[in-house]
Formats: C-alpha cells, sequence, structure tokens
C-alpha cells in the first residue's frame, strides 16, 4: 500500500485518519471500530464492507 495514499484518504463514516494493517490488509478506524479490507492494493471504502472491530482486536 501506497504510504502517499494514508496521507489523503480518511475513514467515510468519520472522516477520521486510518491506519494500515500490513499483517491483515485492512485499513482501521479506531473512532468507528472499524477494518476496511484492501484487495489488490485497493481500498474498499464502504460501510457494508467494513468489519466491526472487537475493542480487544484494537491496535
Amino acid at each position: 500500500m501506497d504510504h502517499r495514499l494514508l496521507d489523503i484518504i480518511a475513514c467515510p463514516i468519520c472522516h477520521g485518519k486510518l491506519i494500515y494493517d500490513k499483517q491483515n490488509l485492512e485499513l482501521i478506524c479506531k473512532f468507528d471500530h472499524l477494518a476496511y479490507p484492501v484487495r489488490n492494493n485497493i481500498p474498499v471504502l464502504l460501510r457494508e464492507e467494513a468489519r466491526e472491530l472487537p475493542l480487544d482486536e484494537e491496535k
């Protein structure tokens, strides 16, 4: 994932910063407790594609 892209994309719900989880290929929004998938190096920033993060899983 291009780190320059992380500087300009944001959570589609709260518009907050996203954190890239390289191991799970996800973009994490800590505020909304959501993980958006990254498929073929393309972030899928759709609420219906995100998974909810349990509080104990957050990075």
